[in-house]
């Protein structure tokens, strides 16, 4: 085998390996969703049963911060193997090749990008993410100051602690929503 067909093989071998990795990132990505979905029901239902058990809707917040930025973080990874496929290995296969036809080089990668309605559904999920992860936590924040009788100063401080953190949150999903379209 000459020394770029050996170098072909070994790029192909890690294009297969990224490939890999980013169906795993996203499949888990998008079990926290269901994950978070499940956690809010369960949290939600303890805490209406009982007018004594509202505290625990500041549970929601928190849950929302850790599982909003692990889907944020998993989200970028996903991103930045697609984005490393097509413009560094990309150009690797393409001097190996001498190959430079970005439609037929690693063409799913730029095609997928390419769809007329790409960014109605980024913003779409934009919009999803930022009511499974903020709103969500923001709806908990209210129902609990709302129906929460004179609570401690220490929990109170806790809740604006929280809030300040679903902000954050917010502007990260934002920031990182990849509304791109193209390569």
């Amino acid at each position: 085998m000459s020394e770029k067909g050996a170098l072909l093989e070994v790029l192909l071998a890690e294009y297969n390996c990224l490939k890999s990795e980013q169906a795993q990132r996203i499949g888990f990505r998008d079990n926290l969703l269901y994950v978070t979905l499940g956690v809010f029901g369960a949290v939600v239902s303890f805490a209406l049963s009982d007018p004594g058990h509202y505290y625990a809707l500041l549970v929601i917040p928190w849950v929302c911060v850790i599982l909003g930025w692990t889907y944020i973080v998993n989200d970028e990874k996903i991103s930045s193997i697609g984005r490393y496929i097509r413009y560094e290995l990309a150009a690797k296969v393409k001097a190996c090749t001498g190959h430079d036809d970005p439609e037929t080089l690693l063409g799913w990668e730029v095609a997928h990008r390419d769809d007329k309605h790409r960014k109605r559904r980024k913003i779409q999920q934009l919009i999803v993410d930022e009511i499974t992860f903020v709103f969500s936590g923001l709806i908990a924040l209210g129902a609990f100051w709302f129906m929460a009788v004179n609570p401690p100063l220490g929990v109170t401080f806790l809740s604006l602690i929280e809030l300040l953190l679903l902000v954050a949150l917010g502007i990260e999903i934002f920031t990182y929503a990849d509304l791109g379209r193209g390569l």
